[in-house]
């Protein structure tokens, strides 16, 4: 839509009325501010979903891979075989060995429960942009150094250098009953993967060290796989999983965390539902500004119609004013926006230290920071709504203006 030098100047004029028709501009101003909010509140939400489900992703694949091939009773024997059929499939970037076994962990008294990883040497390497204190090449074979997570250090009130003693349930048995294995290992490495669970209960130690500790003989537990593509890791790893029928099943992370990431996916519609009625209601505002600006313009509309101005004319003015509030609006409420995102972790403590309440609790939240990303697609679904809002509710006060007899107006005059 194109306007005229006229009409342009008529649309200025309108969208900065005189000192009597205050109350519409406090109106339209309300509508500005209502879309900026709207946009501001969608902008921000969508993005956080984002960035939750994004990094939870990046980090729960980052540790435990695209899928895994879990043996039947716990056990793969032959997991060479498996191995080499599963870095031989298509579209497989990285296949490891890997033993997983929940324990017992004690130091000084306290006990808790962990999850005992055991891993190959370039596994645990891959931890070292994670790790807080410590050095994650002492953790070698034979070496008896373990790295731990940074909230099961907390919770023990370890740190690197002390010495936790790992307790096997499964010991040797004696005319007294079975004897617990217990094995003292020193802590070469506090890491931190930024999920809560992982950080709270995962021991680290390199595989042939997991396997004597566990008395597991040259057996593994599963094989942990990555691929290409994490969206189509079924389709990719369905040859392998025809290849290992009858002696292991394969678990992609979407059926691992299928309960989480549905629940993201639903609380991530739900919120833009409701956050868009922030929008539709300053759409409403934008209606109800313009109602009331062509009902005080009336008699200004009959003269411009009687000085030649045609219907169309009058359309696309206030057309102009409705949509130029909604595009202020929605550029507002971008830039709006993107500052709450820049500092969100800065005013997430603000309001914590002024509250005195966590808002981000580790252990509900399961990362330990407010995570971002802005999907581009979501921003000009946002930006689209609000405007289409806008120029939809401008409609009747435009064809109304249109609409307007200078006859009927300008008779008694």
């Amino acid at each position: 839509m194109i306007l005229t030098p006229f009409e342009w100047t008529v649309a200025k004029r309108y969208l900065l009325p005189g000192r009597g028709e205050a109350f519409i501009a406090l109106v339209a101003g309300i509508s500005l501010v209502a879309v900026a909010l709207g946009v501001a509140a969608l902008v921000v939400v969508m993005s956080v979903m984002n960035g939750f489900r994004a990094e939870l992703l990046d980090k729960i694949v980052g540790l435990n891979g695209h899928a895994i091939v879990q043996g039947y009773g716990g056990r793969i024997d032959d997991w060479e075989q498996v191995l080499a059929q599963a870095r031989a499939t298509k579209g497989v970037v990285k296949a490891s060995p890997l033993v997983e076994q929940p324990l017992l962990v004690t130091y000084e008294g306290r006990v808790q429960a962990i999850l005992l990883r055991g891993q190959t040497a370039p596994d645990i390497a891959a931890l070292k942009p994670k790790v807080k204190s410590g050095s994650i090449a002492t953790v070698a074979p034979d070496a008896g150094v373990v790295g731990i997570g940074a909230r099961l250090a907390e919770n023990l009130g370890a740190q690197v250098g002390d010495t936790i003693t790992v307790i096997n349930p499964v010991g040797r048995d004696t005319p007294f009953g079975t004897v617990p294995r217990q094995v003292a290992y020193r802590i070469g490495a506090v890491f931190e993967v930024g999920v809560y669970d992982y950080d709270n209960a995962f021991v680290i130690l390199p595989l042939a060290d997991a396997q004597t500790l566990l008395l597991s003989g040259d057996t593994i537990g599963m094989i942990e796989v990555t691929t290409q593509d994490a969206d189509k890791v079924s389709e990719i790893l369905a040859p392998l999983a025809k290849a290992v029928e009858g002696r292991a099943i394969i678990t992609d992370w979407k059926a691992m965390n299928a309960q989480l990431f549905e629940a993201i996916a639903v609380e991530r519609v739900a919120m833009f539902v409701v956050l868009s009625l922030i929008v539709l209601v300053a759409a409403f505002n934008i209606l109800s500004s313009l109602i009331m600006l062509v009902r005080a313009k009336t008699r200004d509309i009959a003269i411009l119609r009687t000085m030649g101005a045609s219907r169309r004319s009058i359309m696309k003015i206030f057309l102009a004013i409705g949509g130029t509030i909604g595009a202020l609006g929605t550029g507002a409420g971008l830039g709006l926006g993107y500052t709450f995102l820049f500092f969100r972790q800065n005013i997430v403590q603000f309001v914590q230290l002024v509250t005195g309440q966590n808002l981000w609790d580790p252990k509900i939240r399961f990362l330990t920071e407010l995570p971002s990303r802005s999907d581009p697609m979501d921003i000009v679904g946002i930006v689209a709504m609000a405007l289409g809002l806008s120029f939809v509710f401008t409609l009747f006060p435009a064809f109304k203006a249109a609409g307007t007899d200078p006859v009927q107006v300008l008779r008694y005059e």
